[in-house]
């Protein structure tokens, strides 16, 4: 029998996020000198939504109970991870293979302390999720940048180049897929050009896809632990975080099924005391349910909407080029045709649009002539920014 829908979330609504200690607004001033009152914050990769409803119960019924003590466990999310994945990608990982850490930025620290030394070479291609680069160099380890190619503006694997830049330094391989900030549902085949790479080079694979659910429509995910061949060197980066827009729970999932390498990734959390918090714990568990498949699609519906109007729009000013955006809500501008240096593109942006947009030179080479945009906001903000900017390039027209 087939069950009701959830009522339909209203993504159209205005929540003002000013004043509640939240990085996206109250943080923007500081970072762009864009005052939250009258500027358009599109930086910081959260949603302007709440998320499911059953995701506010859970918190809820935490803060009803009144206490907030130790988690006994996290199996009930195991078990919701591996109902998730069955459902909407196919697979279902074995429950003793998911580890649950304080988000993926911390997951990809753990995976950078697990398998390399100081020294070593961590291979991004770029560009790419700006996290990534920090954190390897902090840990004392050298990125190694190896850039995509464009073909008719999409990014695609340049492997001959790749397999040139290897020193045999390189012990590690993250790859973004789907693609941040780009955009890209990477296809089977290009994953198994990664996964063959990832062989002749020696390298362990982490494949960070945390945005693997927000697929536009016409695209679909392809988990790389459905790729032959590379299960011995794999190691998958998920999380609710983006999908459900519960990003401050700072909880993520490490999927590893190789033997050898599971106990080395469990051997560093014991040693460094991690384990999980139950206010991230219940609201993961709660997303990943009927009711969050709902909200979910829902929101690929409005985001592809925001998609359209966003690209159309700025498309229309002469020598700016969206790239066309197949999952993510986080839209790839390239201001090159301008003709205008990085500092005059940013001047009109900031300054004369008054919106907040992550610079593209933050996520390595190739992102030196774009910017990032998050549409991930009401529709009508979404369309204030593009009148916006066409009037903050109107001079161009």
């Amino acid at each position: 029998m087939s069950r009701e829908p959830f009522p339909a979330p209203d993504f159209d609504e205005i929540i003002d996020r000013r004043g509640t200690n939240c990085s996206k607004w109250d943080s923007m001033e500081k970072v762009y000198g864009v005052s939250p009152d009258e500027g358009i914050a599109m930086w910081v990769a959260d949603m302007d939504f709440r998320p499911p409803a059953c995701v506010q119960r859970a918190v809820e019924g935490m803060a009803a109970h009144g206490i907030y003590g130790y988690a006994a466990s996290d199996d009930a999310q195991r078990e919701a991870i591996g109902w998730w994945m069955d459902r909407r990608h196919g697979w279902r990982p074995d429950a003793g293979d998911i580890f649950t850490t304080h988000g993926l930025v911390n997951a990809t620290g753990l995976c950078v302390d697990a398998w390399t030394d100081p020294g070593d070479g961590v291979v991004l291609f770029t560009p790419v999720y700006h996290a990534f680069a920090r954190v390897i160099r902090a840990a004392g380890r050298e990125v190694v940048e190896c850039p995509l190619a464009l073909d008719h503006g999409r990014y695609v694997p340049d492997f001959d180049a790749w397999d040139a830049m290897m020193t045999g330094r390189e012990k590690m391989m993250i790859l973004c897929s789907p693609q941040n900030p780009g955009g890209r549902v990477w296809s089977r085949a290009e994953l198994e050009g990664w996964a063959a790479f990832a062989r002749r080079h020696d390298l362990i694979l982490v494949s960070d896809e945390i945005h693997c659910d927000l697929t536009m429509p016409g695209h679909s995910h392809t988990a790389m632990t459905r790729i032959e061949g590379v299960a011995d060197r794999l190691v998958m980066l998920t999380a609710t975080t983006k999908t459900f827009n519960i990003a401050g729970a700072h909880i993520g999932n490490v999927i590893i099924s190789d033997p050898a390498l599971k106990a080395r990734f469990s051997a560093r959390m014991r040693a460094l005391g991690l384990s999980p918090n139950s206010f991230g714990l219940a609201m993961a568990t709660a997303a990943m349910s009927p009711e969050g498949v709902d909200w979910l699609e829902a929101l690929r519906g409005y985001l592809d909407g925001n998609r359209r109007l966003f690209e159309e729009g700025v498309a229309q000013i002469p020598g700016v080029s969206p790239m066309t955006l197949e999952s993510t809500y986080l839209e790839w501008v390239d201001f090159s045709g301008t003709g205008m240096s990085r500092e005059e593109v940013l001047a009109r942006i900031e300054g004369n649009a008054k919106i907040a947009v992550n610079h593209g030179t933050s996520f390595g080479l190739g992102g030196e002539s774009f910017q990032r945009f998050n549409i991930a906001t009401p529709r009508a903000r979404v369309k204030e920014a593009v009148s916006r900017l066409q009037a903050a390039f109107s001079d161009l027209q």
